[in-house]
């Protein structure tokens, strides 16, 4: 049985908990991020693999969602010889933080618009209609 709103927004919400319900993080996520963001340098996928003892596809899917969520960064190195390869940072803390409050204010906004759509839904049963007022 899926917990109901209420009981998610009453039990203590850890700064992966966040990340995860905001972000539709994996368990897996939150170990890649959180190598990413205990290190100063940028990891390759198969640094970050090594790091979380999984294959390589596996952190690479992962690392995939974090990028598409906006909490990593990729850059291309170039080889001298030609060629390259991708390292990934996390990307700026502010920057993620911004964007979870602007997506808890859209949240709220539409939570609102559920409320009076409901408020108005069921208040207006209890007033008479124009035919039964005489």
């Amino acid at each position: 049985m899926q917990p109901s709103i209420t009981d998610q927004l009453k039990r203590d919400i850890a700064c992966e908990g966040l990340l995860e319900c905001l972000h539709g993080l994996k368990p897996l996520d939150r170990d890649c991020y959180r190598v990413m963001v205990e290190s100063d340098d940028p990891f390759t996928i198969d640094e970050v693999a090594d790091r979380i003892d999984r294959e390589r596809s596996t952190a690479y899917r992962s690392i995939q969602r974090l990028l598409g969520r906006g909490l990593l960064e990729k850059e291309q190195i170039n080889y001298n010889q030609g060629g390259y390869y991708h390292v990934y940072s996390p990307t700026d803390p502010e920057q993620i933080a911004t964007d979870m409050r602007h997506q808890l204010n859209d949240w709220y906004a539409k939570m609102g618009q559920l409320v009076q759509e409901f408020e108005d839904k069921y208040d207006s049963i209890d007033e008479p209609t124009p035919d039964e007022a005489f």
